[in-house]
């Protein structure tokens, strides 16, 4: 059994929120910072821990310092903008990042942290807002062996799955890579269920018997129902989409890879955006289609 450690968690949002909770409720002494207050005096009236009323006072005294929040720059802002958290921080401790940044981002932080004598591991999460709120998250990290050991008991209240990938960024990397198939999936799922609506088959029929074979997937198994009923206030939103995968662009464009299907869908997003469907799940990629069907 490890050792109860006091920790901080910056970024209550459908993520952090219950990812805290797990922490605070395996015995953990928990620190909590949110941008809008509310937010954390919330969570303290639900768990036991206290909130801090910056990064820098939430880090002061943690073992680890776990970051949730939005994107890079809202990554560079708690951590070494005004008050932030590396300010904070004492020589020893970890900064966990389970934000999802550009690997760029993750190795300048990297070496920020070393120069002031503590630990940075980016360790971007897949699962969505239910994987956080069932501890059933897997987390891809990148940074050095020793540190992500001692972190790694941590995690596992909150996580199914936890591996090192390599350096730091390589957690950031793989992500891309998750988001890169996801994009393909989803939209492939919203062409076949279309297609079926439009052949005037049962979809979840179709679905029962398809998901038995090779077509089978994470988003097919949960997404179909509510893509048959037109529904999309849930889950993973399209602009926070749309967020990675321009990291993904990026990240390729730099790399010389191609990414022609990624490419595509992110467009496919922006229609849903222009739908005013910036907040839908991911899945709604097929209200586009029914929509442009429509015309």
């Amino acid at each position: 059994m490890y050792k109860m450690l006091k920790v901080a968690f910056i970024g209550l949002g459908v993520m952090g929120y219950p990812m805290a909770g797990f922490l605070a409720r395996a015995g953990h002494h928990v620190t909590v910072y949110n941008r809008t207050l509310s937010k954390a005096e919330r969570w303290v009236s639900e768990n036991e821990g206290v909130l801090a009323e910056t990064p820098k006072q939430a880090a002061e005294g943690a073992d680890v310092v776990f970051c949730c929040v939005g994107n890079d720059e809202d990554l560079r802002q708690v951590t070494v903008g005004s008050a932030g958290a590396f300010y904070g921080m004492k020589a020893g401790s970890v900064f966990v990042d389970h934000t999802t940044t550009s690997a760029e981002v993750a190795r300048a932080l990297y070496k920020e942290a070393k120069d002031k004598s503590f630990s940075f591991i980016d360790a971007p999460v897949s699962g969505g807002q239910a994987g956080a709120e069932n501890g059933q998250l897997t987390i891809m990290c990148g940074g050095d062996q020793p540190v992500f050991e001692t972190v790694f008991p941590v995690m596992e209240c909150y996580a199914r799955s936890i591996r090192l990938m390599g350096e730091v960024g390589s957690g950031q990397l793989t992500k891309m890579v998750n988001q890169i198939c996801i994009a393909g999936v989803v939209q492939g799922l919203a062409e076949g269920l279309h297609f079926a609506k439009k052949a005037g088959l049962d979809g979840a029929a179709v679905v029962d018997v398809i998901s038995k074979g090779a077509a089978q997937s994470w988003q097919m198994e949960n997404r179909y129902q509510t893509m048959l009923e037109g529904h999309y206030d849930h889950g993973f939103a399209v602009d926070w989409m749309r967020k990675d995968l321009a990291i993904c662009l990026d990240e390729a464009e730099r790399t010389g890879t191609s990414l022609p299907l990624t490419a595509l869908v992110d467009q496919f997003y922006k229609d849903v955006q222009n739908m005013k469907g910036g907040r839908w799940d991911t899945s709604s990629l097929l209200a586009r289609l029914e929509a442009i069907a429509a015309i």
